[in-house]
């Protein structure tokens, strides 16, 4: 997206990932792999509190515990961010988001179970984010959704898909999700831009339902032509805004009340 779409002149923060190579050389560097298959084998999904404490709180103080990130490894994080201090700053504020590397199917859906850390400045904030992401392989949540559906736990990995520069949508207004294609048909000549208030995480972990929705036609939209097929006002009762020394807050958002507001995230002229 950077390469591509910073050639159009769309402002796209830059960032780097750690691939997921990364989490198998912390894992076999601090020697763990057989402890987290011992934790992990058996469990009875129909058992809440197993998975919970057995499987789930074992494995992941195992990584936590693990002695941190291998030296060569860290090297490589660090050098990279430095980069992005160079180009935004000293201690530059960064996204840290983790990708398992489980493919997505029409059946399911493996978008939100991992961590991400928001507002993370400095060395230290960014290892223990990075140790933090990988651990967030085994939620409670994760472990019981690849039981379900018959994933192994260790043919799946995970990488830190994005150290990415921070963007300040709560000072903006809003921020959000677009999808290039309608989520519920597969229709591919749509963009749903979904929106609220404060930082785009609130819609990411599901804590707005429902945001902002607005279907664009491409279509007509390439013609030059008013392109909104279909809007829908969300509640947008709370915005996540940046904590003071780092991390987020939530804060009230456009309206307490359990009615919409009337406005919506996103300027409509914006979008058309």
């Amino acid at each position: 997206m950077y390469s591509e779409l910073t050639q159009k002149g769309v402002k796209i923060p830059d960032g780097f990932a750690v691939t997921a190579e990364g989490y198998r050389h912390v894992l076999a560097s601090a020697g763990i792999l057989d402890d987290l298959k011992e934790a992990l084998a058996g469990l009875d999904r129909s058992d809440v509190a197993d998975i919970a404490k057995r499987g789930g709180r074992r494995a992941r103080d195992l990584i936590l515990s693990a002695g941190g990130v291998p030296d060569d490894l860290w090297n490589e994080i660090r050098t990279a961010y430095d980069m992005l201090c160079d180009e935004y700053g000293p201690d530059a504020d960064v996204a840290v988001r983790s990708s398992a590397t489980a493919e997505d199917l029409p059946t399911v859906s493996f978008a939100g179970q991992q961590e991400t850390f928001l507002n993370i400045r400095g060395y230290q904030a960014l290892r223990e984010a990075y140790v933090r992401c990988l651990a967030s392989l085994f939620t409670d949540r994760a472990i019981a959704y690849r039981v379900d559906n018959g994933f192994d736990h260790f043919k799946v990995a995970l990488s830190v898909g994005g150290v990415i520069k921070m963007v300040r949508s709560d000072l903006a207004s809003s921020g959000g999700v677009i999808f290039t294609l309608d989520t519920d048909t597969g229709f591919r000549d749509v963009v749903l831009i979904t929106g609220s208030y404060g930082l785009g995480e609130m819609i990411v972990q599901g804590a707005v339902n429902p945001p902002d929705e607005f279907y664009v036609f491409k279509p007509t939209f390439r013609k030059g032509y008013r392109a909104i097929v279909r809007k829908n006002l969300g509640e947008k009762r709370v915005k996540l805004i940046y904590g003071h020394g780092g991390g987020r807050r939530r804060s009230p958002g456009g309206s307490m009340s359990r009615r919409p507001t009337g406005r919506g995230s996103v300027s409509t002229t914006t979008i058309s």
